[in-house]
């Protein structure tokens, strides 16, 4: 399972590199969370991808899973949910402004 896993979050992590290397605002931005839902897979898979009961003393399980892992991930999703937001709106409000979501000619290179 940790063979697929790591797969997957190769995938992520190349799909994200590619929006990121590209010239609008809005494939970095999703190249951005994409890159973000690869990393908490990769804290999932680095935690541990075993069953067990949850960590409970009153339970008579042998094995039990760890909680910290499941804990991090959470609080990454709620970050990258609002750093994406935030950057929505701020590449919104630039289009308006400027209006070009173009980072080169954000930038000012202009081609003409």
């Amino acid at each position: 399972m940790e063979t697929c896993m790591s797969i997957v979050i190769g995938i992520l992590f190349a799909i994200g590199t590619y929006l990121i290397l590209s010239k609008t605002l809005l494939r970095i931005i999703l190249g951005t969370s994409i890159i973000g839902h690869g990393v908490n897979l990769l804290l999932l898979t680095m935690g541990g991808l075993k069953k067990g009961g949850p960590p409970l003393l009153s339970l008579n399980t042998l094995t039990f899973t760890d909680p910290l892992p499941q804990a991090l991930i959470l609080t990454a999703i709620v970050i990258n949910f609002a750093t994406t937001a935030l950057f929505l709106v701020l590449s919104y409000r630039a289009y308006k402004v400027l209006g070009t979501d173009d980072v080169e000619q954000l930038r000012g290179y202009n081609d003409e």
